[in-house]
């Protein structure tokens, strides 16, 4: 962060952050919202390609339509990056070495190799990027967290599964990138992987996993929409169920423990609308930006959108190969097919 504002308290500012939002899609309403409900932020400015998408802006915030020209004139202490996915890597290369720390939407970047590069640029540099896993501020997933063995118990997460499941054209608004795999990266692996990767990587104690077993089910245009992917590690085991065909939506987690216990969070439960637990959630990833500001290591929050963009490459390469890129279970299996569109 910028120095113009001292820390005050647990690495609190002493006055709002000035945050830009590049990118104004469907997410980018959940970042203007909770920017507006909590104090350690002010939006000062937006960025978008499309006049329509600033129009609503003008004479409020400083509107740009070239995030290089946002960097260059306006005074931030963070920038939110919510543009396509095929942009993320760009534009938060371009304000790294700007010196303005990021909080970027999954996935970090479309290849591991773009990720790699901006972590080097977060380090070489010395300002946070944040891959904005919304899904771990869920309350629910809180209290399933807080209701797990505590380190060193005897009793110990055996394995976790996370589904998340939706018709992704109720979801995505007029942002049609989304079902373009060039732009997006792929389908439901490459954009809701990363929120269910991190989620078993949470629950699992931040340990590692490895893919041992991907099924993936591809539409007639070569989409995946839908997949099983078997994960292990020193932490445990993982399931990861995705699905852009499912009439309806299901997003939850279930956590078997060793001595037979099962504990699960519904992530929609007692938020019935449409999106309304992202409300939440997001106030929960722009409190956690917040409070990087002035902690050591700054580069290390960078660790987990890594962690989950490498796992989506592992279950595109292993769909590909013709074997796994790690240690395969008892039973594993490697599948890959096709539907009527």
């Amino acid at each position: 962060m910028t120095p113009s504002d001292a820390p005050a308290g647990a690495g609190r500012p002493a006055a709002p952050l000035r945050l830009g939002i590049a990118g104004l899609g469907v997410i980018s309403r959940f970042y203007l919202a909770a920017a507006e409900r909590l104090p350690e932020w002010e939006t000062v400015a937006v960025c978008d390609l499309r006049e329509e998408a600033l129009a609503p802006f003008r004479g409020r915030l400083a509107c740009h339509t070239d995030h290089r020209a946002l960097l260059a004139a306006e005074p931030l202490d963070a920038l939110v990056v919510a543009v396509p996915n095929h942009a993320h890597a760009e534009v938060c290369a371009d304000a790294l070495r700007a010196g303005v720390p990021v909080c970027v939407e999954k996935p970090l970047a479309l290849r591991p190799e773009e990720g790699r590069r901006l972590a080097a640029l977060s380090r070489e540099h010395g300002v946070p990027l944040l891959t904005a896993f919304h899904r771990r501020h869920n309350d629910r997933v809180l209290e399933l967290l807080r209701r797990l063995p505590p380190p060193g118990s005897p009793v110990r997460v055996e394995s976790v599964r996370v589904r998340y499941l939706e018709r992704i054209e109720e979801h995505i608004g007029d942002d049609t990138w989304y079902l373009d795999p060039v732009r997006c990266g792929g389908g439901c692996v490459a954009d809701n992987g990363p929120n269910a990767f991190d989620l078993v990587r949470l629950l699992l104690g931040g340990a590692a996993s490895e893919v041992v077993a991907v099924d993936v089910t591809r539409d007639g245009a070569g989409t995946d929409r839908q997949a099983v992917i078997e994960l292990a590690g020193p932490g445990g085991r993982g399931r990861v169920e995705l699905d852009w065909s499912y009439p309806g939506e299901v997003k939850d987690v279930l956590v078997r423990l060793d001595d037979g216990t099962e504990l699960s969070a519904d992530m929609l439960g007692g938020r019935p609308g449409f999106k309304e637990s992202l409300w939440h959630e997001y106030e929960g990833v722009l409190r956690e930006f917040a409070d990087l500001r002035g902690r050591p290591g700054p580069d290390r929050a960078v660790e987990g959108g890594l962690a989950a963009l490498e796992l989506v490459a592992a279950v595109y390469a292993a769909e590909a190969g013709p074997g796994l890129p790690g240690p395969r279970a008892s039973g594993s299996h490697l599948t890959s097919r096709t539907e009527s569109p």
